[in-house]
């Protein structure tokens, strides 16, 4: 079965997003989704969009749509602004937080994005945006360069085939590496939640205490895990220092 992935164009309709010299970024992101999901769809990926026209949808919509389309991945568009023209330059991909396939997709848009010139800003944790937040799947969102700035859209312009070449390659790239088999993990789970907000406020307080915590979506619970080891012993141990913090705790594989 292929991958199915929903692609989002930032902001539409009443909603230019950010707005330079008459160019609005609305307008950039619709194109440069159509472009990256032409791509991969013409390599096997079930391709799916929040918007093909100038429409807006707020985005707790956004996020709806994806979670009714039952999509594995979720990949929003959008450019970056300053409050100075000029100010500041570079791509970035924003992620609910650095763990997990979505984190490995965001790192290797970012290489592709500066292979063709652009500044590499980097991967970001956003867990406050409604679009990284509310979706059941892995989420990212691209920022691809700043609107107002003259070198990034003279890139944007005169390389987007090559820009959403370089996206779509990344999505492929990680995507292959993922039907590799893994190797066995253990890991220490401590809380299964209906309530995504429950469980965000466990991974909150896990990282706090300094605790590796992540949150991992599957079979309708959004469940708080910490670490990865290879070795049953060493999750045995980072689940007796969580039983001692006072957490009820579960070992796993993945």
């Amino acid at each position: 079965m292929p991958y199915s992935i929903m692609l989002d164009a930032g902001h539409g309709g009443g909603d230019p997003g950010a707005v330079y010299q008459g160019r609005q970024e609305k307008d950039d992101t619709l194109r440069l989704t159509m472009d990256v999901g032409r791509i991969l769809s013409k390599n096997g990926i079930d391709v799916s969009y929040t918007r093909t026209t100038d429409v807006y949808q707020t985005p707790f919509e956004k996020a709806k749509i994806a979670n009714q389309a039952e999509v594995d991945y979720f990949v929003s568009f959008h450019r970056n602004s300053s409050p100075q023209a000029n100010q500041y330059n570079g791509v970035e991909v924003l992620v609910y937080d650095k763990s997990g396939v979505k984190y490995d997709m965001a790192e290797n848009i970012i290489g592709a994005l500066g292979e063709i010139g652009f500044r590499e800003i980097g991967v970001k944790e956003r867990p406050g945006l409604v679009v990284l937040r509310r979706t059941k799947m892995p989420a990212l969102l691209v920022e691809a360069g700043f609107l107002n700035s003259d070198g990034d859209n003279k890139l944007f312009d005169e390389k987007i085939e090559e820009i959403a070449e370089a996206i779509a390659e990344a999505i492929l790239g990680t995507l292959d590496e993922e039907t590799i088999e893994s190797p066995l993990y253990y890991r220490v789970q401590t809380g299964a939640f209906r309530n995504k907000e429950n469980a965000d406020r466990m991974v909150y307080r896990l990282t706090d205490q300094g605790f590796p915590a992540f949150l991992l979506y599957e079979n309708g619970l959004y469940k708080v895990q910490t670490g990865a080891f290879m070795q049953l012993g060493n999750a045995i141990k980072m689940e007796q220092r969580l039983r001692n913090a006072g957490y009820s705790t579960v070992i796993v594989t993945k």
